[in-house]
């Protein structure tokens, strides 16, 4: 039977350092698993972060089509399992483009899992979320929004604005909801960054993967550490301080070098 697992997300919860490390391990790895990363399924995942945004029908068609076209790749007689990880599956994230919440998932893993289940209808198919504690998430995603576009709310502004959208468990129970009777799975990353693969070793465990091969596999290192409070706090003033996207992105561009040569906090 062919099993398949999907981890799409939630992001700023380790989804990249699963990401980094399945890529270190890809050798390792592949004579027991079928690895795809966002390079491999790029057309899905853009499909759905624009219907995240959109949520018209014709995008969504597109995002079914697309993972239509991934999925009839898959050869069913290989025995090695399939992982899909990219928290892009799960579209964009909220305080981008005018999205408050994460409530597109579940409608995009409804029809992941429906377009999944229609080409390999034999298929033992999971989902998989990783999550995070509130107060952290925010934050998280507070930096990552003024590295990333230009944020002009400080992080207590932005947690109150957008404190709805850090209900991970409401969202995951909105998912489990939509694609009954699929199996649909979590873990804190407060609960597995402790763990020897760090956010990667619950997938792991979800998949059933070899013991001896697990034992060599090589952790990573935390990926997108959260800077120094002084470096967010330039980033929040060159944000409001530019109006010209090219002067904007260059003076990041300047305070995040500088904050390498510092290193991370």
């Amino acid at each position: 039977m062919l099993r398949i697992v999907v981890h799409a997300g939630f992001h700023k919860t380790g989804t990249t350092t699963v990401q980094k490390t399945l890529r270190a391990n890809a050798r390792l790895l592949k004579p027991h698993l079928r690895v795809f990363l966002r390079q491999q399924m790029r057309a899905v995942c853009e499909s759905a972060r624009i219907w995240s945004v959109s949520r018209s029908a014709e995008d969504m068609a597109r995002f079914r089509n697309e993972a239509e076209l991934l999925a009839a790749t898959w050869n069913a007689n290989d025995p090695r399992p399939i992982l899909l990880a990219s928290e892009d599956l799960a579209g964009r994230m909220p305080g981008r483009r005018k999205l408050t919440e994460y409530d597109a998932v579940p409608t995009l893993m409804h029809g992941l899992v429906e377009t999944i289940t229609q080409v390999h209808p034999d298929a033992n198919l999971q989902l998989y979320f990783s999550t995070r504690a509130a107060a952290p998430w925010l934050a998280s995603c507070h930096a990552q929004h003024l590295r990333a576009i230009r944020m002009v709310m400080d992080g207590e502004a932005y947690a109150e604005s957008y404190r709805s959208s850090a209900k991970l468990d409401a969202v995951i129970q909105a998912v489990t909801d939509a694609v009954y009777p699929v199996s649909v799975s979590r873990c804190a990353l407060e609960t597995s960054s402790p763990r020897p693969l760090g956010p990667l070793t619950p997938l792991l465990d979800l998949l059933d993967f070899p013991a001896a091969t697990r034992a060599q596999l090589l952790p990573q290192a935390a990926a997108n550490p959260r800077y120094d409070p002084s470096i967010l706090q330039a980033l929040l003033d060159a944000n409001r301080k530019y109006s010209d996207p090219d002067l904007l992105k260059a003076t990041k561009r300047a305070i995040l070098s500088a904050a390498q040569n510092r290193g991370p906090q």
